[in-house]
């Protein structure tokens, strides 16, 4: 899986490079006519950006393979193991807490609270 992300990477890397190429070309041949064309810019731009945004995914994917990591905190993007409860750099919980069966849920808080059936005093 490792070596297909790789080669994945590789792919985009060098289309990302072509892409760029062709902007910068397509504005310098705007710049010296002195006719541009915005439509055109940003159809290339948004190639690029396609593109851009795969290749940072496809390395995110290879970063967590690559250091044994189980996931990325979904808060400050920081790398945590496997096993993991909270995030070692911002502290937030990685695990969603599940009560567990048999318990009741928590009140609504937009529910009124019902009082508790009245028990005669002893005497």
């Amino acid at each position: 899986m490792s070596d297909q992300l790789r080669q994945r990477r590789d792919q985009l890397s060098k289309q990302l490079a072509e892409l760029q190429w062709d902007l910068g070309g397509v504005a310098y041949e705007m710049a010296i006519r002195d006719h541009f064309r915005l439509d055109v810019l940003s159809r290339q731009a948004a190639k690029l950006q396609q593109v851009d945004a795969e290749l940072a995914e496809v390395e995110r994917m290879l970063k967590l393979g690559d250091a044994g990591a189980a996931g990325a905190c979904g808060n400050c993007g920081a790398l945590y193991a496997q096993g993991s409860s909270f995030c070692w750099q911002c502290g937030r919980e990685l695990i969603e807490q599940i009560p567990a069966s048999g318990t009741t849920a928590p009140p609504d808080p937009a529910q009124p609270a019902q009082s508790a059936p009245a028990v005669p005093p002893v005497r």
